[in-house]
């Protein structure tokens, strides 16, 4: 199965020795997505909604580079730093699969990269 490396400008550069995405065979495997910003590789200022929204939006980006969207998206997982953070983060994250909901888990973590408090990955297949 031939595997590429997916890059975009769009979304932040990797913080580490890993991709912004693998694409293998008919599969998109997105790396998790912290809240930093493309242009300054910065964290967006403000609160757990702010933080979400910039995560969706990179993880747009990505896909988009890869050929897919949400709509192809078939498992996310989701690491919050408080669970009572969890309903805010649930209704940005819903506002992009209004139908063919992927299969999901939602994890609370002690900490994230860079003080985030929230980070989303997602396995998507590629449109036919």
């Amino acid at each position: 199965m031939p595997q590429r490396t997916v890059s975009t400008e769009k979304a932040p550069k990797a913080i580490g020795p890993y991709s912004q995405a693998v694409a293998a065979g008919d599969l998109i495997f997105t790396s998790g997505q912290i809240a930093l910003d493309p242009k300054t590789q910065q964290m967006v200022d403000g609160d757990i909604r702010a933080q979400t929204e910039r995560v969706m939006e990179n993880l747009s980006a990505v896909l988009e580079v890869a050929g897919a969207g949400f709509e192809n998206v078939v498992k996310a997982t989701i690491f919050v730093v408080d669970l009572a953070d969890f309903a805010t983060v649930n209704e940005i994250y819903g506002q992009r699969f209004p139908r063919n909901l992927p299969a999901r888990s939602t994890v609370q973590v002690a900490a994230l990269p860079r003080g985030a408090r929230v980070e989303i990955e997602l396995i998507a297949r590629q449109p036919s």
